[in-house]
């Protein structure tokens, strides 16, 4: 039987197949600072891309995009500007906030779900 971790972990390894194939190329799975976690990283039409995969085996609780709520939001922001930075990614590289949501087995992709939260 599968716990919550490795669900979610299957839910990011199927998010960064899918996006691959629409032609992401990922850079960083579960990008780690004190700051908190990022799912997936990845280049996209020119963006730098900061995905959350968000799992629900159901909508019982909500629909997994609802998940990412705007505390959420804040602290993908914060970790994102702090890769931003340890990477010296440059402030022209645009920036996008995406979020995947797994419902089951169906795969929903939503670019450009929030805005930057943040310094820049």
């Amino acid at each position: 039987m599968e716990n919550k971790r490795q669900r979610g972990s299957n839910a990011e390894c199927l998010a960064a197949e899918y996006l691959a194939e629409k032609g992401m190329r990922i850079v960083v799975k579960n990008f780690r600072s004190r700051y908190g976690e990022i799912d997936l990283i990845g280049y996209h039409e020119g963006y730098l891309v900061f995905v959350e995969v968000k799992y629900r085996a159901s909508c019982r609780m909500g629909s997994p995009q609802e998940a990412v709520g705007a505390a959420k939001q804040k602290r993908i922001c914060a970790v994102a500007d702090y890769y931003r930075y340890t990477h010296g990614v440059p402030s022209a590289v645009p920036v996008r906030y995406d979020v995947v949501a797994v419902l089951g087995n169906e795969i929903s992709w939503y670019r450009g779900a929030f805005p930057h939260w943040g310094r820049y």
